[in-house]
């Protein structure tokens, strides 16, 4: 393994030293009270309503927490005070999913040859969703999940309650987690380590039921099984034992997948016939009988909001174009598994993450860096200016407080126009983005209008940066899209002719719709709430600004927005969400949403 350790001594000075005492670099306050908008979609509107839409006070917003209801509650009240009519069911703007806290009913059992296992000693279940039914299914043991060529093939396991031992913990030198440091400095671990270990659930996604072996079925190993706990109900495991309430979505039409299982070394000797340490992969056991029950309480905090323009063609109003974004980011850093504050110094952990961005930006791509690279900045210089930030909250400012306050914007401004456009405009904010599409996916499911009446999907997630700091080939007039051009070519083609009609054009990058050097830029297209309307075949596009150095961390503030970019980007969505709105027919779907045969070149 090679380390690079970058110094950088006067790193904080350039980054933090603000021109005026109540600015930074970037000309923004670290706090600004809220001021009136107007109909016009302008730098100080969106300045206002980004502050305090991620402002401290709304806590990150994390979905299904009341954090989340603190921000769809802002969004509500200036919906009613614009007067924007309700689209949500029973005439509200909101639509509330169905989470509750679900926790594992001691009417839960497990027995093996008939004879019962003990819940909480010997067995304990980390899946919260809908499960198979494990009805007299054979036992076998799958191996260590370290390496996929010493486990059983996945067809061995069809079926069968499978056991696991996980692999061993990596080094803690290799984990590449990012570190925020006190009054002296800052350093972030980049990539490499051990390869990472085989994920059983994907693996046997085929078997009733996978049980993973650790030494306390109440206390697993972070590393030991799953982790399908869920953002707001805590890591997997951790205090107060797998068995712990979490936060779920209680989708009764959810697909039956194989139930997830702690287990002790005792109960796998019980089901394997033998200790686990002298079965081989293949190795087979007794027979498998299994129930699971929950216990759930309501929470009404996740929704999403749903406001409506109608059209004013007495035709085309019948038709919808629906511009969104997600209201909810990832909350509060929260104490770790030994209940120790993971707050870190605000200031260190941003110098240090831009470094090394700027190492991975190269030769207009981003490359990885070299397994155990380490960023080490000096903040004397800093420390002379202020003291340390103790910083928790990830306040999603860019992620997506840019696309939801944008989305509030063109709202506003589409009210305000004498003529509306021909089809009508439905705003969507959607609830629970970063749990996995959840809240998108549950309005193309459960639709408050009829979905085949949807002519696109305008989404915008992350449009508040995109300096050259920020992307590669980044920019003041820089703006990424992607999917235009994978359903319906005629959407590419608005949009290119409408950022061309801006008084400043924009520079369109689309080479996201392509495989590209950065993994981490790699099918964007399925990773935000636009994908839910493309699996429907409804033509879509995606605006943002790329992932920063700030993204998903204490950092994503208001203070580190591009308001005069951010404001270009929103009127430019503006000018082409009307456009959509009044073409004369629908946008034909006339490609199959595969990745498009070339990128298109302005």
């Amino acid at each position: 393994m090679t380390m690079r350790s970058l110094q950088i001594a006067s790193l904080a000075l350039a980054i933090f030293v603000a021109p005026a005492a109540s600015q930074n670099q970037y000309g923004n306050p670290e706090k600004r009270p809220p001021r009136a908008t107007s109909a016009t979609i302008s730098e100080a509107d969106l300045m206002s309503r980004l502050y305090v839409f991620a402002d401290d006070s709304m806590e990150g917003r994390n979905a299904p927490l009341a954090s989340n209801a603190k921000g769809t509650a802002y969004i509500v009240r200036e919906l009613t005070r614009l007067k924007i009519a309700p689209a949500g069911p029973l005439g509200s703007y909101y639509q509330t999913l169905p989470y509750v806290q679900r926790t594992l009913s001691p009417r839960t059992n497990l027995t093996v040859n008939g004879v019962p296992l003990t819940l909480g000693t010997d067995f304990t279940v980390t899946s919260r969703g809908a499960t198979k039914i494990v009805d007299s299914a054979v036992v076998i043991f799958a191996g260590v999940s370290s390496n996929a060529n010493q486990m059983i093939l996945p067809e061995w396991a069809t079926n069968r309650f499978v056991i696991v031992v996980p692999a061993p913990p990596p080094p803690a030198e290799a984990a590449g987690a990012a570190r925020g440091g006190g009054a002296g400095g800052g350093r972030v671990a980049g990539g490499g380590g051990a390869p990472s270990p085989v994920n059983a659930a994907t693996r046997y996604a085929g078997a009733a039921a996978i049980a993973t072996v650790v030494p306390d079925v109440n206390n697993p190993p972070a590393t030991g099984g799953f982790g399908g706990r869920g953002r707001g109900g805590g890591g997997g495991g951790g205090r107060g034992g797998a068995a712990g309430p979490t936060n779920v979505l209680n989708d009764l039409s959810a697909t039956r997948v194989a139930a997830q299982y702690y287990i002790s070394p005792a109960a796998a000797a019980k089901l394997l016939g033998r200790p686990v340490e002298g079965a081989g992969p293949g190795t087979m056991g007794g027979a498998v009988s299994a129930t699971i029950f929950y216990d759930d309480v309501d929470i009404p905090y996740a929704s999403n909001v749903l406001a409506i323009i109608p059209g004013s063609d007495p035709v085309l109003k019948n038709e919808y174009v629906v511009v969104s974004a997600h209201n909810d980011h990832v909350g509060v850093s929260g104490p770790n598994a030994q209940g120790v504050s993971t707050a870190a110094d605000h200031d260190s952990l941003r110098a240090a993450r831009l470094a090394l961005l700027r190492m991975q930006m190269q030769g207009g791509e981003l490359v990885a860096n070299a397994p155990g690279t380490t960023v080490t900045v000096n903040m004397d210089s800093l420390r002379r200016i202020r003291p340390a930030r103790r910083d928790s909250i990830r306040n999603g400012a860019d992620d997506d407080g840019s696309g939801s306050m944008g989305v509030l914007e063109i709202a506003e401004a589409i009210a305000a126009m004498p003529v509306k456009p021909k089809r009508t405009t439905i705003f969507a904010w959607w609830t629970a983005e970063e749990d996995g599409l959840v809240g998108s996916r549950w309005f193309t499911d459960n639709p408050t209008v009829p979905l085949n009446q949807v002519v696109a999907n305008i989404n915008m997630d992350m449009i508040g940066r995109g300096r050259a700091e920020d992307v590669p080939g980044g920019g003041p007039d820089y703006l990424g899209y992607l999917g235009a051009n994978r359903l319906a070519s005629v959407l590419d083609d608005r949009v290119q002719t409408i950022n061309k009609q801006q008084r400043n054009p924009l520079r369109l990058d689309n080479r996201f719709d392509w495989p590209i050097t950065w993994p981490g830029y790699n099918n964007i297209y399925g990773r935000s709430d636009h994908a839910n309307f493309s699996r429907y075949n409804i033509p879509i596009v995606f605006f943002f600004t790329g992932l920063h150095a700030d993204y998903h961390q204490i950092t994503d503030e208001p203070q580190y927005i591009d308001y005069p970019h951010y404001s270009r980007i929103v009127n430019f969505v503006k000018d082409l969400t009307v456009d959509v709105a009044n073409l004369p027919t629908r946008p034909k779907v006339d490609r199959s949403g595969a990745i498009p045969p070339r990128p298109i070149k302005q």
